[in-house]
């Protein structure tokens, strides 16, 4: 049993943020492994994320996540960026130093790549071409674990072409940039479909990308879990392609922030995926 000298106080801060399911994550690991603290949902309007941070250590917080839109702005507001955080752009994990002094971290590449190991252990980054939908900070954070982990081409498709460029600039030759319209295309050979927009999202409109190219025996990833089964998910199962639900990242990008704040490293249990499943 991990006991600490002190409460431990960390926290997600997002805006809005009463929908993040990282609180009952985090809590339900506290039970589990006997430290005393709570993990709270915080509600920090853009305007006032410097002042929120800056307040973690007065406060007494180990530290906290950061959600939309905190996670690029943030940057400027810690005292230390990790290299992967740096190379991705945005930072999802902030540390409270025992001088009180900020290190801002980003665990989504690591969950990205640990929820895919733990669906395919067999998976390889190297397997052949992998194809990214989307630009953004989720899609920055896939591509680095990609290229971290062997993957020697990544398409990048994208609405806008300049945004997809930007990968390449920051993650070097191995990232190609395709137009939108060429989104079917990009699919043929490729090992690996990664969809890393909201679309297909509760809410969102749907994904339209064709999968007649893509070989069935190519693995098809969604970082959506809002529904668990996306429109891409259901359509590469009845074709035949593997495919991984984007709830397993959520899950393991929590387990390297939770050792950093709480010193325990905890597991990811078939209990733990069943009660994350049943929020979504």
């Amino acid at each position: 049993m991990a006991r600490h000298e002190r409460f431990r106080l960390a926290g997600v801060m997002g805006w809005p943020i009463m929908h993040s399911r990282s609180p009952r994550l985090h809590n339900r690991w506290l039970e589990i492994y006997g430290v005393e603290g709570v993990y709270v949902p915080l509600a920090i309007e853009p305007g006032n994320l410097q002042a929120a941070l800056r307040a973690l250590a007065p406060l007494r917080f180990s530290g906290v996540n950061l959600t939309i839109p905190h996670k690029e702005a943030a940057l400027a507001h810690v005292d230390r960026i990790e290299p992967a955080a740096r190379a991705i752009g945005a930072i999802n994990c902030v540390v409270v130093e025992p001088d009180g002094s900020l290190t801002g971290h980003n665990f989504d590449s690591f969950g990205f790549i640990a929820s895919l190991r733990e669906a395919e252990p067999e998976w390889r980054a190297d397997a052949g071409p992998a194809v990214v939908i989307g630009a953004g900070g989720g899609a920055r954070a896939i591509v680095h674990g990609l290229i971290e982990q062997g993957a020697r081409e990544v398409r990048i498709v994208n609405r806008t072409l300049e945004r997809a460029g930007e990968l390449r600039n920051a993650f070097g030759p191995a990232v190609t940039p395709v137009e939108w319209s060429r989104r079917a295309q990009a699919l043929e050979g490729a090992a690996m479909l990664v969809n890393a927009t909201s679309l297909g999202m509760v809410g969102q409109g749907a994904l339209d990308l064709p999968l007649r190219a893509l070989p069935r025996h190519a693995l098809v990833a969604d970082i959506v879990y809002a529904p668990l089964e996306t429109g891409l998910l259901a359509e590469a199962r009845a074709r035949g392609n593997k495919a991984v639900d984007g709830l397993g990242m959520l899950i393991h990008q929590a387990r390297p922030a939770f050792k950093a704040w709480f010193g325990v490293l905890p597991d990811v249990t078939p209990a733990i995926r069943a009660m994350m499943e049943s929020t979504v």
